[in-house]
């Protein structure tokens, strides 16, 4: 280790929010901001390129390939030169990516631009995770949940300003704004990135390719059965109070904001709750509040009582993927890139794919058996969060 390394761990040790987790946490900020910032660019991208209802489905499932195809990418890299240089190196590749699908005027290249816009956002947020670790461990207390917490945040200023800007400057200006937007909070956390040196077992675990021991496939079926729930929520709730429930369209948009409002609040208290509890009580507790909430939502006979239950499933699943990224990085003999990029393949693996299952099996039986269906997902986390306490080395 460094003498600079060391005098910056050693100063992060003593503030609680030191420049190198103002770094990370601006990481997390942009790429949620890149994302959010492309949802009200869709409806104008299918209409430039003409793309039917299911054309468009095809696009966006480029999306999420392009995801999963780099984020293995963004591991092995990262065995090589550490989470710092290759979060960087994928954060200045993304860049590009709004400016790209605005100007794309083909299918062909507008499939590009999208796997690009996918592929680039998954690979930062492999190393953006993988570098939170490593500050997690350099300041001896969580901020993985406050980072996530971030993200959040960076995808409701993307989406929430884009549509104003879109409607006042058009298309291109809103992809230049928010792409100078994106290089600014590059810009500022680009030279406070606390830099990771690769770990001895990184060689080792590179020569193999996937990670042969079953700890890290087991964390990343913790991460794919809390993001699949939250994927539920987030793209059926709102149609499932609407018109299973009877509510009308203003009640009915509650059950999205009180889900996002309640997970994103928790995010940010989540990691002074899992410094006070451990990670393995926080996870425990967490995945309850979140079958208890599923459970409330799917027999609920009222808009409001399945509202509410979301609210209280946002509580519970907040801080369930934070605690699981954190124990991935933190597998003893391990790289943390490595036991990260299972995590989070597996992880996103099942949010990519939840709508669409969840809508053919909703079209067969209806939503609230498969909101019945979901607590058993909540349930093994339960079991399995004893595996969380490898999340707690971070104060060794």
């Amino acid at each position: 280790m460094s003498d600079s390394t060391a005098a910056t761990i050693q100063s992060a040790r003593s503030s609680f929010f030191p420049p190198i987790r103002l770094a990370v946490s601006l990481m997390f900020l942009m790429n949620g901001f890149m994302v959010g910032a492309w949802a009200p660019k869709i409806p104008d991208f299918a209409e430039r390129l003409l793309l039917s209802k299911s054309e468009l489905g095809l696009m966006i499932l480029l999306l999420g390939a392009g995801s999963l195809t780099l984020m293995p990418v963004a591991g092995a890299l990262m065995a090589r030169f550490g989470s710092a240089r290759v979060a960087k190196i994928m954060a200045i590749l993304l860049l590009p990516a709004l400016l790209l699908l605005t100007y794309a005027g083909k299918v062909w290249f507008a499939a590009i631009a999208i796997f690009w816009f996918g592929g680039f956002m998954g690979a930062m947020d492999v190393a953006m995770n993988t570098n939170a670790v490593a500050v997690e461990k350099a300041m001896g207390r969580a901020i993985m949940s406050s980072c996530h917490a971030f993200w959040s945040l960076g995808g409701l200023i993307g989406s929430s300003t884009g549509g104003l800007l879109i409607s006042r400057f058009g298309i291109t200006t809103h992809a230049t704004i928010a792409t100078a937007a994106a290089v600014v909070m590059l810009a500022v956390a680009w030279p406070l990135v606390l830099k990771d040196p690769p770990a001895p077992a990184e060689k080792a675990e590179r020569k193999r390719g996937l990670p042969l021991q079953p700890l890290p496939w087991i964390i990343g079926i913790m991460a794919l059965f809390s993001m699949v729930p939250e994927g539920a929520v987030l793209d059926w709730g709102a149609f499932y109070v609407r018109q299973e429930l009877g509510a009308d369209l203003v009640l009915s948009g509650f059950a999205f904001a009180a889900f996002s409002g309640t997970m994103a609040l928790m995010r940010f208290l989540g990691d002074l709750v899992r410094d006070r509890f451990g990670a393995v009580k926080t996870l425990r507790g967490s995945a309850l509040l979140a079958l208890v909430g599923m459970l409330a939502a799917g027999l609920a006979t009222h808009p409001v009582m399945a509202i509410a239950g979301f609210a209280l499933c946002g509580l519970g699943i907040a801080n369930m993927v934070p605690i699981a990224f954190s124990a991935a990085g933190n597998i003893p003999g391990m790289a943390p890139g490595v036991g990260l990029s299972v995590a989070t393949f597996m992880g996103y693996s099942g949010l990519l794919a939840a709508p669409s299952i969840i809508g053919f099996a909703a079209e067969h039986f209806g939503f609230a058996p498969v909101f019945l269906f979901l607590p058993v997902l909540l349930l093994v986390v339960f079991l399995l969060a004893g595996l969380a306490r490898h999340a707690d080395s971070i104060r060794h």
